[in-house]
């Protein structure tokens, strides 16, 4: 029955529905097989008139959902040069053509070959054309025509979120909305009822209820508590068909939650609390906590704590744990059980924030009593100022007593204190205390220039109980006495120019003190009693703690006299007065015209005896040479007394040159050539330094050839000559032996070898006296008769 009054609604739809023509129908000429009916124009108001048509079809709706055993029948097409005998062939084209469209080419005929969904697709636009076969050629133009699909109540609604969550704070009024929810319908709204949705509240009767066009969720009872419930579910229906019965329906849920609101007291949960504290408790300690309940969360249970009022409220102090919102008694003051035992305080806890709205509901403050007990200790000696000044004169006599500490038991027992030095405060052992009374007293003597201050620490200890001790620091400052004389700030180098004029100022001097007078230092200055007309030089006491030293006559000599002796006495003016003398060298030295010096020493002065520099310097240089040559011919003739009389050829040393010949004696020239010895052009070549590498190899130097009978000491200058210069010299810490004998003695030979080949007669050898003084010793020795015998 459905689907018949369906398709007649359809027929009758399509007999009076407004189609407009397309421009490509505008143009047929063909005639008409079936006549339309146009609806009248609302602008114009005229009257209904025919159109003529080539094409004709019998459907334009297809319902969605279609479940018959058959394919839905959608239309037909048909145009007025179809004569039946099957020389036209239709074509559809267009959404869906051939799949979910399909015509009959001979008859027209168009069916739906699945079914539709509204949903998906609305509307499909197709495009049909008749073709004849023979030809190939249009018989109609192409048309266009639209099929729609008529919707059907297949979708429930759906809503936006499967689980809605919000919020409201307690205590709202009736009709607070709370939230809104949202359900869609996916059937066609502008056909029937099937969109049309309807909200209603399943569950959450009788807190919240739901608006059912909006879906506004709103509070439905006054003045809930989320003390007494804070969660709540509610869940809501959205039903379409306007809710009638038939009509589909969908569910969500809604999670509300209670926001807190300051509407609750803070609440000692008991009215009084005890605590207890040793009176040795240090500042800050806490004694114990104390917290008030407030059934709010967040800010609103936010508590202050305070003290309002009490016998100890300066002697304690309350905070607040942010964390743990408790209140933490600690001690502001010392204590001391010996004053006061028991403290009674009053204590409040205040809302941190109240609400206005709620102050209806009482005062959000609450109060309670707190005792505190304060429990004796065995407390250590207390002294009388925690610390102590003392001056003494450093002048003060060993023994006697220059202050005193007081201390005392601060407990009932009142024990005995005894006091004693820290010596760790003084080393020396300056000072001492008397450990029944506290006096203290100089064990040595004092001086304030070592040490003016002294920082001592003195222990009290209770006598019962050694463990109770205190400590207090003494400090003790030497005050000064003159007991030092003034000296000069420095040693002062003085000079006085030989073209001085008298009445000028040579010398400014100073004096410093080790001691510190309290009005400061003044010194005065004056020459010895013993000079005080001095001839040469006076002295002027400026007023100002220095004094200036001036000539006393025009010019000075270096040659008279090169250096004088000024004492000069130095006075203070502390009591008792301290004097000293000290002694000022005055120098005598050339100065140019401006007062510069030039020079003061004795080079000066043997310039001016007629000897140069340099002069002086050859003088020094000679002397020095000689030493030189002394030193060497000692050491050459040492060591030719110690040589073997056997030497290997494979000892290696450093410049030395073996003869191993004797010779036939003085007289015998022809064994061995004595001008070897004589000829330094006989000698090696130059060796290379054995202790260094070389950077280069030097060519052989040969020196210049010598005249056979060459003094010695010309040749022993240019063999030092030849060495000094020579780059490739053995260092000078070497031995250079030079082989030259000299010339011939004219006091012939002394030797007594000659002896031993005579036939036993006795020489004469007095002729040694005629030599002269420098032979007498060896004249004493032969020329006597009985020098032999001797």
């Amino acid at each position: 029955m459905r689907t018949c009054y369906c398709l007649s609604f359809l027929i009758w739809t399509c007999l009076f529905r407004e189609v407009p023509a397309s421009p490509s129908l505008k143009k047929t000429h063909m005639y008409l097989q079936a006549e339309r009916i146009m609806g009248i124009s609302k602008d114009h108001g005229k009257a209904l008139h025919r159109t003529k048509r080539g094409w004709m079809w019998n459907q334009f709706f297809l319902l969605e959902e279609y479940t018959g055993p058959d394919t839905q029948y959608v239309g037909k097409l048909h145009t007025d040069q179809d004569k039946g005998d099957g020389n036209l062939k239709y074509i559809l084209t267009g959404d869906g053509a051939g799949s979910l469209f399909v015509i009959d080419e001979n008859t027209g005929d168009i069916h739906a070959a699945k079914r539709l969904d509204r949903e998906e697709k609305s509307l499909y636009v197709l495009r049909a054309k008749a073709i004849d076969r023979k030809t190939g050629r249009q018989v109609e133009p192409e048309s266009e025509f639209i099929i729609k699909i008529h919707d059907i109540n297949d979708n429930e609604p759906k809503f936006t979120k499967d689980i809605y969550t919000a919020s409201v704070p307690e205590k709202s009024a009736v009709g607070t909305s709370v939230i809104q929810v949202t359900a869609t319908d996916a059937d066609d709204a502008n056909y029937g009822n099937s969109a049309k949705v309807v909200y209603s509240i399943l569950q959450g009767q009788p807190y919240f209820a739901v608006d059912p066009e909006t879906g506004i969720i709103k509070t439905a009872l006054p003045d809930m508590s989320r003390e007494n419930r804070e969660q709540y579910q509610v869940v809501i229906q959205a039903k379409d068909m306007g809710g009638q019965m038939g009509g589909l329906s969908g569910t969500t849920t809604v999670n509300i939650t209670l926001t807190d609101v300051n509407d609750n007291p803070p609440r000692f949960p008991q009215s009084t609390y005890q605590f207890s504290s040793l009176e040795s408790a240090p500042l800050g300690t806490a004694l114990g906590r104390i917290k008030a309940n407030d059934p709010d969360v967040g800010e609103n249970a936010e508590i202050e704590y305070s003290i309002a009022a009490g016998d100890g409220s300066d002697m304690f102090d309350i905070i607040t744990d942010k964390d743990t919102q408790e209140g933490i008694i600690t001690v502001k003051k010392q204590l001391d059980f010996e004053k006061k035992n028991l403290y009674i305080l009053k204590v409040e806890a205040t809302n941190a924030h109240p609400d206005p709205r709620f102050f209806y509901l009482g005062p959000f403050k609450d109060s309670a009593l707190v005792k505190v007990y304060v429990e004796d200790i065995d407390e250590p000696p207390v002294f009388s100022t925690p610390s102590s000044l003392i001056e003494v004169d450093e002048d003060a006599r060993e023994g006697s007593i220059i202050g005193q500490v007081i201390a005392q038991d601060p407990d009932a027992a009142r024990n005995i204190i005894k006091y004693s030095l820290d010596r760790h405060t003084d080393l020396d052992r300056i000072f001492n205390i008397h450990s029944g009374n506290g006096s203290i007293f100089v064990s040595k003597t004092l001086d304030r220039e070592a040490a003016p201050w002294h920082n001592l620490t003195v222990i009290a200890t209770e006598a019962s109980n050694p463990k109770q001790s205190t400590q207090a620091p003494i400090f003790i400052r030497i005050l000064d006495i003159n007991d030092h004389a003034p000296e000069f700030a420095k040693y002062y180098e003085t000079f006085v120019c030989e073209n001085a004029k008298a009445g000028q100022l040579i010398q400014t001097v100073s004096a410093v003190d080790k001691d510190e007078p309290p009005r400061g230092h003044k010194f005065f200055y004056e020459l010895v009693p013993e000079y005080t007309v001095h001839p040469n030089f006076s002295i002027i006491d400026n007023k100002d703690n220095t004094a200036g030293i001036i000539t006393r006559r025009n010019g000075y000599s270096r040659h008279k006299m090169s250096i004088y002796l000024l004492p000069v006495v130095i006075f203070d003016n502390d009591y008792p007065i301290q004097s000293s003398t000290g002694t000022l060298t005055i120098r005598v030295c050339a100065c140019d015209s401006r007062g510069n010096m030039q020079s003061c020493n004795a080079e000066a002065l043997l310039l001016s005896a007629g000897l140069s520099t340099g002069a002086l310097i050859a003088i020094l240089l000679c002397i020095t040479i000689l030493l030189v040559l002394v030193v060497l011919f000692a050491a050459m003739k040492r060591q030719r007394k110690k040589e073997p009389m056997i030497i290997s050829k494979d000892d290696v040393r450093d410049n030395i040159v073996t003869y191993n010949d004797e010779g036939g004696g003085e007289e015998d020239t022809q064994a061995f050539d004595i001008g070897t010895l004589r000829n330094p052009e006989a000698r090696e070549e130059s060796k290379i330094r054995r202790d260094v590498m070389p950077e280069t190899i030097f060519r052989i130097r040969r020196t210049a050839p010598l005249w056979e009978n060459i003094d010695v000491q010309d040749f022993i200058n240019r063999r030092l000559k030849e060495n000094d210069l020579d780059p490739t010299a053995p260092p000078y810490d070497s031995l250079a032996t030079y082989a030259y004998e000299g010339n011939d003695s004219i006091a012939n030979s002394l030797s007594s070898l000659e002896s031993l080949t005579t036939d036993g007669s006795h020489q004469d050898y007095d002729y040694l006296s005629d030599w002269g003084p420098r032979f007498k010793k060896l004249a004493d020795m032969y020329g006597g008769d009985d020098s032999d015998q001797d």
